[in-house]
């Protein structure tokens, strides 16, 4: 193989090619960003059925790569893609990644989730041994890609060619463990020894996760609030005691908004573009949105209040229903977009029956309504029970629409709370439907004072979450454990371009 990468990026889906959240904008701008600076960068991703390739061109590079798992001679196909001159490699084995959803459909979780990934993983591990040269970093995330850690961890002890690479591991959300069967530990490849409490044991179940937590050389989170957060009982999912004993392998790193896909300035689903020093296309945005959700005019003159995000009680999406019925009294227009319980679907649902001239929902998720929400609605709303970091509350924030969220995560680390000069969004303590309220009405009074409300959105949208400052933070991550042999080509080719 000709290219032999010494950071390599394990994930289980990357935007534009694949996306259900935050992961896949994390996977899809992070190493990019890395490249961008000089590095050897690559990522592994499954192929999954309905994977947007066609930008990209993606080509069979290995047929029948021996895998054995999990049977001796189970293989993968390996395709390849040049993202912007960067590699990334696609684990293709149809009758675990061609299917219509990634993980799951309404009816549950797939039954074979654990083989799935167990599969992407030992995959991953044979890919990299085909490219012929060892990666030095190998970087993995959430529990899709964290037994990379277990396998690396335990193959040291017996194969010199993972000597030197070094394992980092990325908690994207830890609520989400991938927890199975312990008869699918016994197939997994892991040695004995790994069924332990300090290894991936978890009360009787097979927990992928906090294998990767257990065994990888650093373990980071996506903000410094959150990684605090997760040592303690209220947000450590049954996992602090592990986090506890690593804290000192643990950190947390801010994640990145990517400026070239959500920048309102050149964003190409918007009716009109606009920046911080002209905000008349927003104005253009609102009515745009306004009449595609079939909402009152009058609510031109009124705000709107915009809500992204999955449809479970992480996102408090129950706490900003129950209040819709004040909010609607207040002559306040609400647009919901996401999916997820069904509960929650069917009684957003309601309100908009209730309420078609104020409340707008739609259950699914596509990009182009993603951006036209943020750019069309006056106040964002992330009333988080817990958020490892969020993206778009920084997403809101550059496209003028001042943030209503919780104080948790990385929501405490990106929004500066009113009242304050350098105010940007508006921060309450509980997760309660009455503190939401409180807060969203001392959003709507100073909304109302036209000169504070446009000074609130301008310090906003000169806020800047670049990702390069985050990238630079994992160069120092991966320096941490070993990586400081950078040769002098990758130095001389550093820039200071961002994403």
């Amino acid at each position: 193989m000709d290219f032999k990468p010494e950071i390599c990026f394990v994930a289980s889906e990357m935007y534009p090619f694949s996306k259900t959240g935050g992961l896949a904008d994390v996977i899809g701008v992070l190493p990019l960003t890395l490249h961008k600076m000089g590095y050897n960068v690559c990522v592994i991703t499954p192929f999954y059925g309905r994977i947007a390739t066609s930008e990209f061109s993606p080509h069979l590079v290995y047929e029948d790569m021996k895998v054995g798992y999990p049977w001796p001679e189970i293989s993968a196909d390996v395709f390849r893609a040049k993202f912007y001159g960067m590699p990334v490699y696609f684990i293709d084995r149809g009758e675990y990644y061609d299917r219509r959803y990634y993980y799951c459909t309404y009816k549950g979780d797939y039954f074979d989730n654990c083989e799935r990934f167990i599969f992407f993983c030992r995959a991953a591990m044979a890919l990299m041994k085909k490219m012929g040269s060892p990666p030095k970093i190998v970087h993995s995330h959430d529990w899709h890609a964290a037994l990379i850690n277990s396998y690396i961890y335990y193959q040291k002890r017996h194969d010199p060619f993972w000597e030197d690479t070094a394992t980092i591991f990325t908690i994207h959300n830890l609520a989400f463990q991938g927890r199975f069967s312990v008869r699918l530990f016994w197939d997994s490849g892991l040695p004995y020894e790994a069924w332990n409490m300090d290894g991936v044991e978890f009360y009787d179940s097979f927990n992928l996760l906090k294998g990767g937590i257990a065994h990888a050389d650093l373990v980071t989170t996506v903000s410094p609030s959150y990684a605090g957060e997760i040592l303690t009982p209220e947000f450590g999912c049954g996992l602090e005691g592990i986090l506890q004993k690593r804290s000192t392998d643990l950190m947390g790193i801010l994640n990145g908004a990517d400026y070239n896909v959500w920048n309102p300035g050149k964003d190409k689903y918007l009716e009109a573009n606009y920046t911080a020093k002209n905000l008349e296309g927003k104005f253009a945005c609102k009515k745009d949105l306004i009449q595609n959700l079939c909402l009152s005019s009058r609510l031109m003159h009124r705000p709107v209040l915009g809500f992204i995000g999955r449809l479970r009680s992480q996102k408090g999406i129950d706490l900003l229903l129950e209040i819709i019925p004040e909010l609607v009294k207040k002559d306040v227009g609400v647009a919901v977009l996401g999916e997820g319980d069904a509960e929650y679907e069917a009684s957003l649902m309601n309100l908009v029956e209730l309420y078609p001239d104020h409340v707008a929902g739609l259950v699914g998720y596509t990009e182009e309504m993603a951006h036209k929400i943020q750019a069309g609605t006056d106040i964002f709303l992330m009333p988080s029970r817990y958020e490892p970091c969020g993206l778009t509350q920084m997403y809101s924030l550059r496209y003028g629409t001042p943030p209503v969220a919780t104080a948790v995560g990385g929501l405490k680390d990106t929004i500066v709370p009113y009242p304050n000069e350098k105010s940007t969004g508006f921060i309450f303590e509980n997760s309660t439907s009455n503190d939401l309220l409180q807060a969203m009405e001392k959003a709507l009074a100073l909304f109302e004072d036209k000169d504070a409300w446009a000074k609130l959105q301008a310090r906003g949208m000169k806020a800047d979450f670049s990702w390069k400052r985050s990238a630079e933070l994992y160069i120092k991550a991966y320096q941490s454990i070993g990586y400081d042999q950078i040769d002098s080509k990758n130095k001389d080719k550093k820039t200071s371009s961002s994403i």
